[in-house]
């Protein structure tokens, strides 16, 4: 991974595919998965200090972070100095998309590596996969290494929700994570 290949690792939803987040790095997992570069490749952290320079946490993303990290959620928040951040990272947006799973391997690698780019094992539009036989069979040609793992625990991609500066929200996606829990950890019906 350091050397910029792209690695098959397991987390707490999903397998997935991952890359220290350099430009030709990220290019490589774009190409790979088939995805279109204005989606961006969310960030796995270990902590929020390792992302705390980058992006503006509003108390409404504080709040969701407290209570759903480490866990199946991804916030998607504003960008401090959007220049700082590679456009294919981002999709060209002014935002990141950050989750702390709730898995040891993603974490230790990004514990030893800084924040590492991570997008579902799968072609884009085709379904996630749960295995590494999966993981193999969809993409290995491009992988330079495999963290196996065993099956997944979840099954189902993390929840994404973005958070904007004025710490309005927005549930883009709703997986592991009910859009009703999501709301309720806001005090919102």
């Amino acid at each position: 991974m350091a050397a910029g290949g792209i690695v098959g690792l397991p987390t707490e939803t999903v397998y997935g595919i991952g890359v220290v987040p350099s430009p030709e790095a990220l290019a490589r997992l774009i190409a790979a998965k088939g995805r279109a570069p204005d989606k961006g490749i969310p960030l796995l952290i270990d902590g929020l200090d390792q992302v705390a320079a980058t992006v503006f946490l509003a108390p409404a993303a504080r709040r969701l972070a407290e209570a759903f990290w480490p866990g199946p959620l991804t916030l998607v928040l504003p960008l401090l100095r959007p220049g700082d951040v590679p456009g294919s990272l981002t999709g060209g947006r002014d935002s990141l998309a950050v989750r702390l799973p709730d898995h040891a391997v993603p974490r230790a690698l990004a514990r030893q590596l800084g924040p590492i780019a991570v997008t579902s094992a799968n072609r884009s539009g085709e379904p996630e996969v749960a295995s590494v036989d999966e993981l193999v069979a969809v993409l290995g040609a491009a992988l330079a290494l495999v963290i196996d793992d065993g099956p997944v625990r979840g099954r189902v991609p993390s929840s994404v929700v973005a958070v904007d500066g004025a710490g309005h929200i927005s549930v883009l996606r709703e997986g592991a994570l009910e859009d009703v829990r999501i709301r309720a950890a806001l005090g919102m019906r």
